[in-house]
């Protein structure tokens, strides 16, 4: 069985499960963890991955830093070789121009997916962090060395396109869901409303608090749930607060935690939008992994969000931004339980024929073994 590299510069943090599934459901292929330093927050990878620095530590920073710029850590670099690898599969541009060196050490194809942001923020913003500075100077190395950018939906295909990336390099991919560990979950027993994610502006969290002040003014039993972290969350908490709704700040939570609450909530809501730095949503895997557990989805049509649902069927899409629309279509979802009923049923179905993570795990595969030819 030949080895794959599973590159993160920050290994791996902890809102990353899709990547740790996808490696998981590898069978062809053994995954080997590869990255600079520990995320700050991070899954509980195996003994076995491969970092440059053990810890977070200043010094461990400064050593990540060095080898982003220089490529340069013999001891490292000797480490991955002996893990024999066919090929290197990094996840987000920026990491892939940080994994070029070791490419270049390794005489391996290098392969990278598009999640999001590395391809819909402009490049004034890239130019404020040391590692988006470091991604522009090789941006076009990162072109021409890498076989193939693996893009996570039609959004983030085009969005690359208009970034300038090569177009024949570019192969939309969809990551799967793990339907065992999604599985449908029981009836609705209450009119909870589920949000998922990091609460920074692109994920449009603000927009749903003021949507669900009129949800909760026409269904005063409706409840809001909010799973996640960021900057944004003191400003939410005290909005919320001020609209005076009947809301749980949950944090940051575990996967465990994750399926909990969708298992609850009567459906989610992803009122994603497009950013003032040019963010935008490229899939959301949240919204796949509630349609396999039977939960309907809202949101905003934006970015990749309209190729996860089928709008009408398994889910309602608003006009990004338009609040009233949004609480709406939650509305319609929490006082129609035929309707509910029906797209809980669709989603299950949806997921099950486009979106299995076994079926496009054996896709991935297939892409590894063309980009060794």
């Amino acid at each position: 069985m030949e080895t794959v590299l599973i590159f993160r510069k920050e290994l791996l943090p902890i809102s990353e499960t899709f990547i740790e599934a996808q490696a998981g459901a590898l069978r062809e292929f053994h995954p080997q963890y590869v990255g600079l330093i520990p995320a700050a927050k991070s899954l509980p990878l195996s003994q076995n991955a491969i970092v440059l620095a053990k810890n977070r530590s200043l010094r461990s920073l400064a050593e990540a830093n060095l080898y982003g710029w220089t490529g340069i850590a013999p001891q490292f670099h000797r480490r991955v070789r002996l893990t024999r690898p066919a090929l290197i599969h990094a996840h987000f541009a920026l990491d892939g121009s940080t994994a070029l060196p070791l490419a270049d050490a390794l005489q391996i194809p290098l392969l990278v997916t598009l999640h999001g942001y590395d391809v819909t923020m402009g490049d004034k913003y890239f130019g404020k962090t040391p590692a988006g500075k470091l991604y522009l100077r090789r941006r076009k190395e990162l072109w021409e060395r890498a076989s193939l950018f693996i893009c996570v939906s039609e959004f983030i295909r085009n969005k690359a396109l208009e970034a300038g990336f090569p177009k024949d390099k570019l192969r939309v991919h969809f990551i799967g869901v793990d339907r065992q560990s999604f599985r449908p979950a029981q009836g609705r027993t209450g009119k909870l409303v589920l949000f998922v994610g990091r609460l920074v502006p692109k994920k449009g969290c603000i927009h749903l608090l003021h949507a669900m002040r009129r949800v909760q003014d026409l269904e005063p039993s409706a409840r809001l749930v909010i799973v996640g972290d960021g900057p944004l969350r003191s400003s939410l908490e005290k909005t919320a607060q001020e609209l005076g709704l009947q809301i749980d700040f949950l944090g940051s939570q575990p996967g465990s935690v994750v399926r909990e609450s969708i298992s609850r909530a009567s459906l989610l809501c992803i009122p994603s939008i497009t950013a003032p730095d040019g963010g935008g949503e490229g899939l959301g895997m949240v919204i796949l992994e509630a349609q396999a557990m039977g939960r309907p989805v809202v949101g905003f049509r934006s970015g990749g969000i309209p190729e996860a649902i089928k709008e009408g069927v398994t889910g309602l899409l608003a006009p990004a931004g338009d609040e009233a629309s949004l609480a709406q279509q939650i509305l319609r979802y929490l006082q129609d339980e035929a309707f509910w009923q029906s797209s809980s049923t669709q989603g299950i179905s949806w997921i099950a024929e486009r979106f299995d993570l076994d079926h496009q795990t054996r896709e991935l595969e297939a892409i590894y073994r063309e980009c060794q030819s």
